[in-house]
């Protein structure tokens, strides 16, 4: 089998992940973690050698539709609804202060 996780490469990648994780999860996660390693090299004992290579394992397509022009709402349906509005424009609240340096 390959090199064992450790609790040390636990806490290294805890780290760069910027996980604080207690000495029970670092124990827990590094069970996990040799656990699918494990699972991994048992999987590498297959032979693929005649297996396609598959992005998917259902058969998926984009659907596209075709393009057709056709017309839009226009400015009065589009702002009809609008809680207030600025001649051919949606009013909207300033949410930007005047203060740069915040």
């Amino acid at each position: 089998m390959a090199e064992k996780i450790d609790a040390e490469q636990v806490k290294k990648v805890a780290k760069l992940a910027r996980l604080q994780l207690s000495e029970d999860e670092i124990g827990e996660f590094t069970g996990q973690l040799e656990a699918i390693l494990e699972y991994v090299e048992k999987m590498d004992e297959l032979d693929t050698a005649d297996v396609e290579p598959l992005a998917h394992c259902l058969p998926i397509a984009n659907v596209f539709r075709e393009d057709i022009i056709m017309p839009s709402l226009g400015t009065d349906a589009s702002l009809a609804n609008a809680p207030q509005r600025d001649g051919s424009f949606f009013r909207v609240p300033k949410i930007l202060d005047d203060n740069p340096g915040a």
